[in-house]
């Protein structure tokens, strides 16, 4: 029994194994090894919907609506590119709706490091990814000026200078339906919350009434998963003031089954993907972050999506001015500078369903890196509080497992004798256990504890921005990629088949056989695995051996056969 139960655990642990390996495949940009997977999601238009030529559907504001997120304009002159540079940016902001539209993040290079990350860029339907705003006009009658609308670069400086803390870029409409409207980007050094204010100015004779969105557009592929869609987030997701976190999955929006979350007095939308995310939020005031808000998604045909959050402004008077202050969040997914911004936007980080571990171990990891100042370390300062906090537990599992092999010889010699009475021999072996007091099942129990832990630990590497190119020593210059070198998973191998052989061996030569090969098959998958993983692993392997060497020479079975 014990040995049958041993083969589920080892076959259990081996297919995790592969599962993690295809994961790891795919978030670099890979096809899965052993498991097949789907194809990006290539939406089609939503049948019925009318799609202009620069792939956003056409729609009215009905009277009395809430109003629809405008689609067409006629630009009143040339567009114009302002390029901006900062110490984290380099953008460009096209006078057109005043759109980010390109957005290069200076401090972040590709998985290859031959150039910097660009998280948005209004490129092809494929590439695709822009930040927007612009005003509605919430009952039937003029259009208002929106991210379609021709604006005019005010005169100023594009680039932050050396000493200065911030660069404020503004852009301003011609009056569309009475209204001006007026959008300057505040940006902050060292700060990828871009502060937005929106001003909209009244110039007609009549009160108005009008709705200010904001949105982002992004192309809809994303990294094909495994059948067991076990991968990491990617698409538009919302937070609203019942604190809960909507995930808005590109797949279900092109079929229709998304419904967009209540409207709300507060919250935020986002795009999230793998390391990075961007988010637009009411904040600055107490004013703007009290503005009742709607929440919208759509499927703009031709593998483009949206998310808008449609906030409703107080009534203008003519003459007046109503100022809104916003945040334009673009940047890496930093667990504790999202949470600084706003409530739940730490939530963009996705851990999977292993959140529950995921998110401690990363806490205890950020903790031990403040003092230790690197995350190589820091994974090996974690498994050492790991294995002390579980020490006990696991000596009373090592213990069994050294009794387990000081009675093998006990074992073999009765399956031989009863080889053709499988009956007895099944009696037989429970009466053993229960005579030397040997709990078959308790060597199980490190290998049970150490599969979800490894599993919660290669999300939080797989998902933790700071991972990204963190150096370990020598050699290992980037903690979430392969060793380059292979010299991990080599000693990683060395070590499981060492502790291999400490651990009995089963009975049954196929299983024996099994017990050496599990190690050298894992091992192919580790070469792989990121460093930062395999570190961890060959650090729990370090002190189980070590803690296993010293119960078994005190119970005196280090090296029985």
């Amino acid at each position: 029994m014990n040995d049958i139960r041993r083969t589920i655990l080892w076959v259990i642990f081996g297919f995790s194994l592969v599962l993690l390996w295809d994961q790891w495949q795919v978030f670099n940009g890979n096809k899965p090894t052993f498991l097949p997977s789907s194809k990006p999601a290539v939406t089609a238009p939503a049948a019925g919907t009318p799609v202009t030529t620069n792939g956003v559907p056409s729609a009215s504001a009905a009277p009395g609506s809430a109003g629809a997120v405008p689609t067409s304009a006629t630009p009143a002159a040339p567009r114009e590119k302002v390029n901006v540079t900062t110490d984290l940016f380099k953008a460009t902001i096209d006078s057109e709706g005043a759109t980010v539209n390109y957005l290069e993040l200076l401090k972040y290079d590709e998985a290859d490091r031959t150039k910097h990350v660009v998280l948005f860029e209004d490129g092809s339907p494929a590439t695709r990814y822009v930040a927007q705003t612009g005003l509605v006009n919430p009952v039937a009658g003029d259009a208002f000026p929106n991210h379609l609308t021709q604006m005019t670069p005010k005169a100023g400086p594009r680039e932050m200078a050396d000493g200065q803390n911030t660069l404020e870029v503004s852009f301003e409409s011609a009056p569309v339906g009475g209204l001006k409207y007026v959008k300057t980007y505040v940006f902050h050094r060292g700060d990828y919350a871009i502060g937005v204010r929106h001003e909209v100015v009244n110039v007609s004779d009549q009160p108005r009434d009008a709705l200010l969105y904001m949105q982002l557009l992004r192309h809809g592929t994303v990294a094909a998963g495994t059948m067991f869609g076990t991968n990491t987030f990617t698409g538009p997701a919302a937070y609203t003031n019942e604190k809960k976190f909507h995930k808005l999955d590109f797949k279900d929006i092109a079929k229709g089954k998304i419904e967009p979350p209540p409207p709300a007095n507060d919250g935020w939308i986002a795009m999230v993907q793998h390391y990075f995310a961007s988010a637009w939020l009411l904040k600055g005031d107490p004013a703007s972050e009290q503005l009742r808000r709607e929440f919208r998604v759509r499927d703009l045909g031709d593998n483009l999506f949206t998310v808008s959050m449609v906030a409703t402004l107080p009534k203008i008077a003519p003459g007046a001015t109503q100022v809104v202050n916003s945040v334009l969040f673009a940047g890496p997914e930093e667990e504790k500078k999202l949470e600084s911004i706003a409530p739940g936007l730490d939530l963009v980080k996705d851990y999977g369903i292993f959140a529950i571990i995921s998110k401690p171990l990363y806490w205890l990891l950020t903790q031990l890196h403040g003092i230790l100042g690197n995350w190589g370390w820091s994974i090996v300062a974690l498994v050492v509080l790991l294995k002390a906090a579980f020490y006990w537990l696991n000596a009373k599992a090592y213990a069994s497992m050294a009794k387990m092999k000081a009675i093998n010889p006990k074992i073999m010699e009765m399956r031989e004798r009863l080889k053709d009475k499988p009956q007895e021999m099944q009696q037989e072996m429970m009466r053993i256990y229960k005579t030397e007091k040997v709990n078959p099942m308790g060597g199980c129990f490190p290998i049970v504890i150490q599969i979800p832990v490894f599993i919660a630990l290669y999300w939080v590497l797989l998902s933790s921005v700071e991972m990204r190119h963190a150096p370990w020593i020598g050699w290992i210059t980037d903690l979430s990629a392969p060793d380059p070198w292979y010299i991990l998973p080599v000693v990683m191998t060395a070590t499981s088949l060492f502790q291999t052989w400490l651990n009995p061996t089963p009975p049954d030569p196929m299983q024996a056989k099994l017990m050496w090969i599990m190690p050298l098959a894992f091992s192919v998958m580790f070469i792989f695995f990121p460093a930062g993983l395999v570190l961890y692993w060959i650090t729990n392997n370090v002190l189980s051996i070590a803690q296993q060497w010293f119960i078994n020479k005190r119970l005196g079975v280090l090296g029985a056969k």
